[in-house]
């Protein structure tokens, strides 16, 4: 996580001077080699006399304009950073600029304005806000080079070395969680291993929970290296005593031992609980000879990697915090120590603190207003295509964005210009080429330089930008305007569809690229009208467009107050079934494919893969509707970015052989799935599960949000006993991960019970095999879980 290079490269401090305008005072540790000029205007942007404070980001090393001739200051591992990795330009510099105004009748026109900026190649840019405040009161106090030095050095040396690097797949399941303890056996690898057995605590009825809370925790204390060890041995199933019978108790041998003073996981308690268990409670001697303890005690486990710290112990007082999304580190300066919370699931594309909760809210109000052309890889949807698609499809398909937003503070146009990136790419897991083309403020300075790069991203504040022909769609912000630029047809004009782009499954062929089939089909695409009844196909409105209806569910759930992790996840999930149907239509259209897996059926015993299908009648639709930008998409450089991924993403892959997501939306949206492809699913997921990493892989799949284990866990009641056991198999090797008891945790009461009793009861037969206790004759033959023996005629 840490790499190696310092967390600030440069520290810039600019002032606005009446007689000579905007100069760049200092360069701290040494000039960047790049136009001074162009620096000082980003960093006193346009109307900063109007705010008294205003934060504004921008990017060096972009073009030839703003890239940096020394570069000594990078001499760091870009391991983090993919932007540049193919053409072996430098890595991205992210600046994040204050500026503050502070008005004093004492000088001329009444106020002094200054801007002090830091250049760092983490995208996590907001963690340094609190440091750069004080150290832009620490200038305008005593104004010298010094200031710029400290803040250099406070920086530098603020220690991430022990937090954790977390994989791909770990960041997914991170950013999907709100369990505040997710990943916490990461936090204290350094700690030595306590080795505990696993206990059983009692408190009072308050805060109860189910016995079978603590059942998922008891395979944690039988190996202190789940998480790490990369072979481990095949899980066998729950003992007595770590399973609760009956639903009424949680039965303890009795040589299991209360052990006091250690800190470990609540596996009972609520999301994000890190505590000790009580020492008090009582237990009985029940019938079977067991010790039992009523369900409505707090069951808790130690871990047996250790106690898990928190951040009230004095020897980790860094690193851990009470939410595992966040490295609790300092930065310490002029003797006040800042705490820093570093998120740990960023990617690359993901810069500062955006928020596409604004961006959706602002541009879906009634007063919105869309002006201009229809053009086909934009508006999918006809005259009824929601502005946020608009801005999607302009992203996707390499269009240049302009938000404008005059007398509003650079810094606020600078957050919709990265949270528009954050939506291209999924948040930052599925696509990425954003970012490298972003501009979060672009000023009147350098404007011949981010105009003439394609496909650029930019926000400005000085309305005259809207008056040139140098833009493809502008996002007015404060008046809610969308404008499609009257020659966008000039600069991309529409292509004829590719030869027998034909689904052998349908009778239709699937049009793309709005294939023009007559006079009057181009004349209507050239001009703004598009609003008559002789739309065709391409340019047709529906009110049950899939587009329409999902930004209604996401703004529903706005609404609702449901938070900015659900709406990520929610347009990372959009991203990634976008490309996984580029991917089929590449089949249909070019007859195969680089974006994903080939789309194979189930046949002959192999499972299948691509995309799946409620029916083909939503096949032929969505394909339909996206044909146009996803013929668009394949000409951008992002296309050729995700190409280069999947390759990549396949070759390291942890499970191998199949295509997972087929098979887990097999599961969750296909009625009346046969019987042998369920049972072939469930065994090669189990088959498939020997390392950590395939099973965070699996999880990474797995989302709370879109149901967890639940399509798993309805194989616990399937009639054939095999996919019953396979089941069982997948969920003991998910048992002996941290990670994997939390999913556990979450499935609801009666699934977790018909997993407690079905391992409970393989273990019981395998005792009574080792022991030479031979079955009787009638249940050699195990009957289906929903039919007794009475239905099929037994006595």
């Amino acid at each position: 996580m840490a790499g190696k290079g310092p967390h600030c490269s440069f520290v810039l401090l600019a002032e606005f001077d009446i007689d000579s305008g905007a100069q760049l005072t200092y360069q701290f540790p040494q000039p960047l080699g790049t136009d001074e000029g162009l620096l000082a205007n980003l960093m006193l942007p346009d109307g900063a006399e109007r705010h008294l404070e205003d934060w504004t980001i921008f990017f060096l090393n972009q073009t030839p304009f703003n890239t940096i001739a020394p570069v000594l200051a990078l001499e760091t591992d870009s391991s983090d950073s993919q932007s540049n990795e193919e053409d072996g330009s430098p890595e991205l510099l992210y600046v994040l600029n204050l500026v503050r105004t502070k008005h004093d009748k004492s000088v001329r026109r009444g106020a002094v304005v200054k801007a002090m900026a830091i250049c760092t190649r983490h995208p996590f840019i907001q963690i340094f806000k609190p440091v750069l405040l004080l150290a832009l009161d620490d200038y305008f106090a005593n104004p010298s080079q010094e200031c710029l030095a400290r803040l250099f050095d406070a920086i530098n040396s603020m220690n991430i070395s022990a937090a954790p690097a977390l994989t791909r797949c770990e960041k997914l399941i991170m950013r999907a969680s709100e369990r505040k303890d997710i990943f916490a056996e990461k936090f204290s690898t350094h700690i030595p291993p306590v080795p505990l057995k696993a206990a059983h605590k009692t408190t009072g009825s308050n805060g109860s929970h189910s016995s079978e809370d603590g059942v998922l925790i008891s395979a944690r204390a039988r190996s202190t290296t789940a998480a790490s060890d990369p072979n481990p041995t095949r899980p066998s199933s729950p003992s007595d005593s770590s399973f609760s019978l009956g639903g009424s108790a949680v039965w303890v041998n009795d040589d299991s031992a209360i052990i006091d003073g250690q800190v470990g996981v609540a596996i009972g308690a609520g999301p994000g609980s890190i505590g000790g268990a009580s020492a008090s409670g009582s237990s009985v001697l029940t019938s079977r000879g067991r010790r039992s303890t009523d369900t409505s005690s707090n069951s808790s486990h130690a871990y047996s990697g250790g106690a898990i710290p928190t951040s009230s112990d004095p020897h980790l007082r860094s690193g851990i915090s009470k939410d595992t999304h966040f490295f609790q580190t300092s930065i310490a300066y002029k003797g006040h120590t800042l705490p820093i919370k570093l998120p740990l699931a960023t990617f690359p594309e993901e810069v500062g603190e955006y928020s596409l909760i604004q961006l959706i809210q602002t541009f879906s109000t009634t007063l919105i207003t869309i002006s201009g052309p229809l053009h086909p890889h934009l508006h999918t949807n006809g005259i009824l295509t929601h502005p946020i698609i608009i801005l999607f499809n302009a992203l996707v398909t390499g269009k240049r964005i302009l938000f404008l937003g005059h007398n509003i503070p650079a810094g606020q146009v600078a957050n919709y210009v990265l949270s528009a990136c954050a939506l291209g790419s999924g948040c930052g897991a599925i696509l990425r080429g954003f970012i490298e083309r972003s501009f979060p403020y672009a000023g009147l300075a350098g404007g011949e330089d981010w105009v003439s790069t394609p496909a650029y991203i930019a926000g400005v504040t000085n309305p005259i930008f809207e008056t040139s022909a140098s833009w493809d769609l502008l996002m007015d912000i404060g008046t809610g305007r969308v404008v499609v630029h009257k020659d966008i047809h000039i600069s991309f004009p529409t292509t004829m569809a590719p030869t027998a782009l034909i689904n052998p499954m349908m009778p239709r062929p699937i049009k793309a690229e709005n294939s023009t089939g007559s006079e009057d089909d181009i004349q209507r695409i050239a001009t703004r009208d598009g609003k008559d009844g002789n739309q065709k196909s391409e340019f047709a409105a529906k009110q049950d467009n899939l587009d329409n209806m999902f930004i209604e569910d996401l703004i529903s759930a706005i609404t609702s107050h449901f938070g900015e992790t659900l709406v990520r996840m929610r347009f990372t999930e959009y991203v990634a079934r976008f490309v996984r149907l580029a991917s089929r239509y590449e089949e249909l259209a070019l007859g195969s494919t680089k974006l994903g897996c080939s789309s194979t059926p189930f046949l002959d015993g192999s499972l299948g893969s691509g995309i799946v299908f409620p029916d083909e009648a939503v096949a032929f639709k969505e394909l339909t509707a996206n044909a146009s930008r996803i013929e668009g998409w394949r000409r951008s450089k992002s296309y050729q970015y995700c190409v280069k991924d999947f390759k990549k993403y396949r070759a390291i892959a942890a499970i191998q052989g199949f295509d997972v997501s087929h098979q887990l939306s097999r599961l969750r949206l296909v009625k009346n799935l046969p019987d042998a492809e369920v049972e072939l699913i469930v065994r090669s997921i189990a088959d498939n599960l020997r390392t950590y990493e395939q099973i965070v892989e699996l999880l990474a799949y797995m989302p709370p949000h879109a149901g967890g284990l639940q399509p798993l866990s309805f194989c616990l009641f399937h009639h054939q006993e095999s996919i019953r056991e396979a089941t069982v198999d997948i969920f003991n090797e998910l048992r002996q991960n941290p990670v994997g008891v939390i999913f556990l945790q979450a499935l609801n009461h009666f699934q977790r019970y018909a997993y407690v009793r079905q391992a409970h009861a393989r273990e019981s037969r395998m005792k009574d095999l080792s022991h030479g206790l031979a079955p009787p004759l009638h249940l050699v033959s195990r009957t289906p879980s929903n039919r007794s023996e009475v239905s099929l005629g037994g006595v």
